[in-house]
């Protein structure tokens, strides 16, 4: 009876440390840095948004978050890589409307679902889709675009960060609202295909606003209109699809932060935490409007939120890039 006493003592007491040891080590977290993978090349606007909102996020944190460029496949190679990652808060993913709403209509053996094998940590911005083109395209409107664009199908291309990126799944809905199919470019990021564009041989393209914001400023690109529902405050004189007779083309880009799936609870609140301070404080807000970023206000910033957010797009983009006729690549 005395050895059985102390048999169950001891495992209720090995129970009991179990117990307090799993709220211990999240008390203590982080205790190194934090990887937060980007998928996307450096100089992006994913990668700029990234830098900007780990910076004081870090510093909250007391350990750095190092950014991890991991490009290509439209940013699903980065999100296979931290879905299979261990879920102990120290390998995060910058996602994306693309790697996380736009990927599973695109890629029948994407190896990740995006609802299912991610924890959400939070919404970071977000920014309405501009079409752009190289500065001297033979149109200046969005009506002139897409009579050329219409005409010379078989002579003008379009340039796109890989098959679902952000960049491929907007356009692929202009080509299915303009009823046309153009030559696809795949590049490996958004930044060199900006470039190619900027350099005249690529025609254009259909981004997230705050990835040109500068280009578009200083002239080295042209653009045609914004996806949204009023103009942006940062480039007041371009009109939006809806004025240019394309209501229907309206589309924003989104950008949040995801954990591998099963992240403690109390990570999650921790990491939810330091990124709503990190988008209240006054610096990192001018950081990111003055680049076209729109930041989601408190309830949207939400893990709860990012979850809904995520099936949401997943079922959106699912009908919108299976029904459209545009070619993929």
């Amino acid at each position: 009876m005395l050895s059985r006493r102390i048999v169950l003592s001891t495992a209720l007491a090995a129970g009991c440390a179990v117990t307090l040891v799993a709220p211990a080590a999240s008390q203590s977290y982080p205790i190194r840095p934090i990887i937060l993978v980007v998928p996307a090349t450096p100089g992006g606007s994913n990668d700029t948004i990234a830098r900007i909102v780990a910076e004081h996020m870090g510093k909250t944190l007391g350990q750095p978050i190092i950014i991890e460029n991991v490009p290509g496949a439209g940013g699903t190679t980065a999100g296979r890589r931290v879905a299979q990652a261990p879920a102990d808060g120290y390998t995060l993913m910058l996602g994306n409307m693309g790697t996380h709403g736009a990927a599973p209509a695109q890629y029948p053996d994407l190896r990740y679902d995006p609802a299912k094998d991610f924890t959400p940590i939070g919404r970071m911005a977000g920014a309405p889709a501009v079409i752009i083109t190289r500065k001297d395209f033979p149109a200046d409107n969005l009506a002139e675009f897409m009579a050329y664009v219409r005409r010379n199908q078989d002579k003008v291309n379009e340039a796109h960060a890989g098959v679902g990126s952000q960049m491929h799944a907007f356009c692929t809905l202009l080509h299915s609202l303009m009823g046309t199919k153009t030559a696809r470019i795949a590049y490996r990021g958004g930044a060199p295909a900006v470039t190619d564009l900027m350099t005249g041989h690529a025609d254009f393209s259909c981004i997230s606003l705050n990835s040109v914001v500068s280009q578009i400023q200083g002239g080295t690109i042209k653009a045609i209109a914004v996806a949204s529902p009023q103009r942006a405050e940062v480039i007041k004189d371009v009109p939006t699809a809806r004025e240019g007779g394309l209501a229907a083309f309206q589309v924003s880009s989104w950008n949040a932060i995801f954990a591998p799936r099963g992240l403690p609870e109390s990570i999650v609140a921790k990491l939810n935490d330091v990124l709503v301070v990190a988008l209240d404080d006054q610096d990192t807000r001018r950081r990111l409007l003055d680049i076209g970023t729109e930041i989601p206000d408190r309830a949207a910033r939400a893990p709860q939120a990012l979850r809904t957010l995520v099936e949401s797009e997943v079922a959106r983009w699912s009908s919108v890039l299976k029904s459209a006729e545009a070619p993929l690549r």
